[in-house]
């Protein structure tokens, strides 16, 4: 195996491939789309992912990104080099994972990505020191999100277009890191959970007002009429018009 170390530039050519041993990837500049085992992430500067050992991934980048890249030898190395971190690293390298660094990782990771990683020495005792320092620095158990705040910008703002780092920014976190607790505390992706609330607003305009469909498309955040109807259509396996119809029916 190379340097334990090393720098890499990622292109727009999509990598798909698993090795015997575990990964941690640190962006330094650009953005890299990354997926491990159906985990998806975004690796950008201060942010880190986890690929566990054999565990299929895929990443590429559309503008081009530079990483730098630690390829953890053995389970012996890690004890020999951490000694009491050594569990809690293993802990941390067994399964998918991404999260943003702290000023000093951020620093940490700065120094060794301008120093000669092919020195031996700096590349082993720069790889140790990172790792123990994601296991001795890591945040305490967070709070929940802030779920009723999220559903009130949402709401506020459900005729408008949104994105992920909206509401990331909302709850003080990293979009990489929203993105995972949003998934872990609601079993939904941050955009499926705004569509879903999209729809149930549209449902209720549908069969509350007599509102034109058009408007009601536009009132939620759809430009077009047709992509609104499918959408409804996969939500409540019904159209527009035939939920409009069923609630009249009910109300006679």
């Amino acid at each position: 195996m190379h340097s334990i170390l090393s720098l890499r530039r990622y292109r727009h050519d999509r990598i798909a491939h698993r090795h015997d041993h575990a990964q941690l990837v640190f962006g330094l500049r650009g953005q890299l789309d990354f997926e491990v085992a159906g985990f998806g992430s975004q690796v950008t500067c201060q942010t880190l992912a986890v690929v566990p050992c054999d565990t299929q991934h895929a990443c590429g980048s559309t503008g081009g990104s530079e990483c730098l890249v630690l390829d953890v030898p053995s389970a012996e190395w890690l004890q020999q080099r951490l000694g009491d971190h050594a569990s809690a690293s293993q802990r941390l390298l067994e399964r998918p994972s991404a999260f943003s660094l702290n000023p000093r990782q951020g620093q940490l990771v700065n120094w060794l990505a301008a120093s000669q990683l092919q020195d031996g020495v700096i590349a082993q005792q720069g790889a140790a020191l990172l790792l123990a320092s994601l296991v001795g620095e890591r945040e305490a158990p967070p709070c929940g999100l802030p779920l009723a705040a999220l559903d009130a910008y949402v709401d506020q703002h459900v005729g408008h277009p949104l994105q992920v780092a909206d509401l990331a920014r909302l709850s003080g976190l990293s979009v990489a890191r929203f993105h995972i607790r949003f998934l872990e505390e609601t079993g939904q992706t941050p955009m499926d959970y705004v569509r879903q609330r999209r729809l149930q607003r549209a449902r209720q305009l549908l069969c509350a007002s007599r509102l034109p469909l058009g408007e009601v498309a536009a009132q939620v955040g759809y430009a077009s009429q047709s992509a609104f109807s499918a959408a409804l259509l996969r939500a409540f396996g019904q159209t527009p018009s035939a939920l409009r119809r069923e609630s009249r029916d009910k109300t006679h």
